[in-house]
């Protein structure tokens, strides 16, 4: 029953599985109330049994020869029975909880998982984008609260695995394989989740948040997020500039462009490599979710310049001139000046959804033990996150 009362906590933020605002957290509860019964009522009757024995018959209290026998058929029968009786019930309580949360009902919100090294990608097939293409999200997973929310996951290079503690069971996402399973929880708020299987150099780094709004509030973040289109910056401003760079790249210093790996709706850019950005400015986390709030906003400087020191095994490319790994072969980053990588910085701080849509705001964090964690997060700015 280790599943209804493991709890962990990272940044003060509460990662449990015993959260019963999921129904599939309470289906494995009252699931596992038996086997903590049967567990309580073994251990007592064994320890009892262990404890009298060697009381009553110590050697100082007792020095004639011990009586001589060979079985005893109804002890042997009560040691099979009972066992094989619990074996049994446990059984059919596991298969009828599984019966219950396996099934994927026809009204599941559906949302289409990826994990890669180190990252998430999160889309939405039921909703097309009016840019083309399906409104999707790098790292942060937005769900309506009392919905079963059907994640089809799959990995794009290792096995990685789905887990978000707070709404339900782990899953593998295994290369060239889709699995199918539900998540959901009737409470509004932030929860925390990350890769449970080592996956390489920062599996520790793949994170990821997922916000849960109110069913008529995430229906009005999915309306923007479909009707979203990238802002045309302003001629001359800095927004412009970083677009340029981030479409065009800067062949004369070899620094890549951005969109060769990334996507944001209503450009030309269409990368499938990376995360997608297209509401970039609206995130608050970093880096998969290595750093959140303000923080994030701090650190997007550092990590557009040379993410692979910041985080091990990132596959960004270095624009400091620095080398870089991708699939063990050496790589040589191109050059931006700390400039025109603020330019790029206040691009895609640009890309954000109307405030009406901001599915950050005001929303608590879960376990950070304050309720205006997410509104106070929200206030912080406009941070955001490539992986």
């Amino acid at each position: 029953m280790g599943a209804a009362l493991l709890t962990g906590c990272q940044s003060q933020r509460l990662i449990s599985m015993g959260d019963l605002s999921s129904a599939s957290n309470r289906e494995v509860f009252w699931m596992s109330i038996p086997a903590i019964a049967f567990s309580i009522i073994i251990f007592v009757a064994v320890a009892y049994t262990l404890f009298h024995t060697v009381q009553r018959f110590r050697e100082d209290r007792n020095t004639a020869e011990p009586a001589q026998f060979h079985g005893n058929n109804r002890l042997e029968v009560v040691l099979v029975v009972v066992p094989f009786l619990i074996v049994v019930l446990l059984s059919v309580l596991t298969v009828r909880t599984m019966a219950r949360i396996n099934p994927t009902p026809q009204d599941a919100v559906k949302i289409d998982a990826l994990g890669k090294q180190f990252w998430w990608n999160f889309g939405y097939p039921s909703a097309p984008a009016a840019a083309g293409g399906n409104v999707t999200n790098g790292n942060e997973l937005v769900i309506p609260t009392r919905n079963q929310v059907a994640i089809t996951l799959t990995a794009g290079d290792v096995i990685h695995a789905f887990w978000a503690p707070n709404l339900g069971p782990q899953r593998y996402a295994i290369p060239g394989s889709q699995k199918t399973w539900q998540i959901d929880t009737d409470r509004v708020g932030v929860y925390y989740g990350e890769c449970s299987f080592l996956c390489g150099a920062s599996h520790a780094n793949m994170r990821f948040r997922v916000i849960a709004l109110e069913p008529e509030r995430y229906n009005t973040f999915l309306q923007a997020a479909r009707a979203y289109r990238a802002p045309t910056p302003a001629p001359g401003s800095a927004e412009e500039r970083g677009y340029n760079i981030f479409i065009n790249g800067k062949p004369s210093t070899g620094a890549l462009a951005c969109a060769s790996c990334h996507r944001v709706q209503g450009t030309p850019a269409n990368g499938l490599a990376g995360p997608d950005l297209s509401f970039f400015g609206t995130r608050h986390t970093l880096g998969a979710g290595m750093w959140e709030g303000e923080r994030a906003r701090e650190m997007l400087h550092e990590w557009l310049k040379h993410s692979p020191k910041v985080k091990p095994g990132s596959l960004m490319p270095t624009y400091d001139g620095s080398e870089y790994l991708v699939n063990g072969k050496v790589q040589k980053g191109g050059v931006l000046t700390d400039a025109e990588i603020d330019d790029v910085a206040a691009y895609l701080r640009s890309l954000r959804l109307p405030e009406e849509a901001d599915y950050w705001r005001g929303v608590p964090v879960i376990g950070a033990g304050n309720s205006q964690g997410g509104a106070d997060q929200a206030n912080g700015g406009d941070q955001g996150g490539t992986r």
